[in-house]
């Protein structure tokens, strides 16, 4: 799946349907432990805008739960499409590919042009309807190589409004030439403060090779050889790159808040964090988001880079009645043994008149 076309071809072709069906399911979605994630949560009731090339509305997995409005319903790049079924497909024909909130909304938003080029004006104007819309995740696809002031504005008033605003720490690498020629920077709106920066990874955790430098990335996800379906057709298709990384913290952002609706977007940015699996960079864990006890999930962490270490709760003094019990037990098993075994000798000692046992028979001389 191309997250965009070559800027310099001349006709565009639509990305067509494809003929390919996956017959089991993914790495990326057994690593995020999703089967045991959707036992906890499903994100329904939250919308997740998705800020990308536009999500076709009637995709299989997608039907009914996307809202796109004028050129967001018309996907030719499928990308979009493509993301939104890792955040919210239910997997249509193929269960074990759903997304990570299939009970979400999809509030699909232009932040490209037709072509899937990044555009700072559609973005702006995105964020701005996704936080009208009262979104209650925005996932940011695209990444812009220059902040501006109109963006900085956009983002804070989404945060404002109480969305979690999750971003593509960096653009998907190019189609062409090296990725080592590109110097390390910032790129927005990832860079912003409160944003969920996230970069993609392999199954090692490690970066995939050939991916843009940056620095400040707060969660990896899994960006690589990924299957999801597209905007025509029931087929799959391989992708990967930050975007997808971006798509599944999204997802991810939705079950969160559909399983703490009482927590503000900051405390759910803390959660992804502070549970993430520690590595260089924290690798998103979804299950463990939903279900650990915080210390003190009320705390801002919205704008800090380091994650909040776990609350686990202290058990030493179960552990230590724990150790009691079994000691206890262990007497009284030994105390009845050796009731049993006096009870033995006892008998055999009443049957023989209380005389000694006599020896063995010996060899006659």
């Amino acid at each position: 799946m191309p997250s965009a076309f070559a800027a310099d071809a001349e006709d565009v072709t639509c990305t067509p349907a494809s003929g390919e069906k996956a017959k089991k399911q993914d790495w990326s979605r057994q690593r995020l432990d999703l089967d045991r994630l959707h036992r906890h949560g499903t994100g329904a009731g939250v919308t997740v805008a998705l800020i990308d090339t536009g999500v076709a509305t009637g995709a299989a997995g997608l039907d009914g739960r996307v809202l796109a409005e004028g050129a967001a319903g018309d996907d030719c790049v499928g990308h979009g499409t493509f993301l939104a079924g890792l955040i919210a497909g239910t997997g249509g024909d193929s269960p074990g590919l759903a997304g990570v909130a299939p009970g979400a909304r999809i509030l699909a938003l232009r932040g490209t042009d037709a072509r899937g080029r990044a555009d700072a004006g559609l973005v702006v104007r995105a964020l701005r309807e996704a936080t009208e819309a009262r979104a209650g995740v925005i996932a940011v696809a695209v990444a812009l190589p220059r902040r501006d002031a109109a963006l900085t504005r956009a983002v804070a008033e989404a945060r404002r409004a109480g969305a979690v605003v999750v971003a593509a720490a960096t653009p998907d690498p190019p189609s062409r030439g090296s990725a080592d020629d590109v110097p390390s920077r910032t790129y927005w709106p990832a860079g912003e403060p409160g944003v969920l920066s996230v970069a993609d990874m392999l199954p090692g955790g490690t970066r995939p090779e050939g991916s843009l430098p940056t620095d400040g990335i707060d969660l990896a996800a899994p960006g690589a050889g990924v299957v999801s379906g597209g905007p025509r057709g029931k087929g799959h298709y391989l992708g990967g790159g930050a975007s997808v990384a971006t798509a599944y913290t999204a997802g991810a952002a939705a079950v969160v808040r559909a399983a703490h609706p009482g927590e503000p977007a900051d405390a759910v940015t803390r959660r992804l964090t502070a549970t993430a699996y520690p590595a260089d960079i924290p690798q998103l864990d979804p299950y463990a988001a939903v279900t650990t006890v915080l210390g003190d999930a009320a705390a801002p962490a919205g704008a800090a880079r380091a994650a909040d270490p776990v609350t686990v709760r202290d058990t030493a003094s179960a552990d230590r009645a724990t150790g009691r019990a079994g000691l206890l037990v262990l007497l009284g098993s030994a105390a009845v043994l050796a009731v049993l075994w006096a009870g033995f000798t006892l008998s055999r000692a009443r049957a023989r008149g209380w005389r000694p046992a006599e020896a063995g028979p010996t060899a006659r001389e």
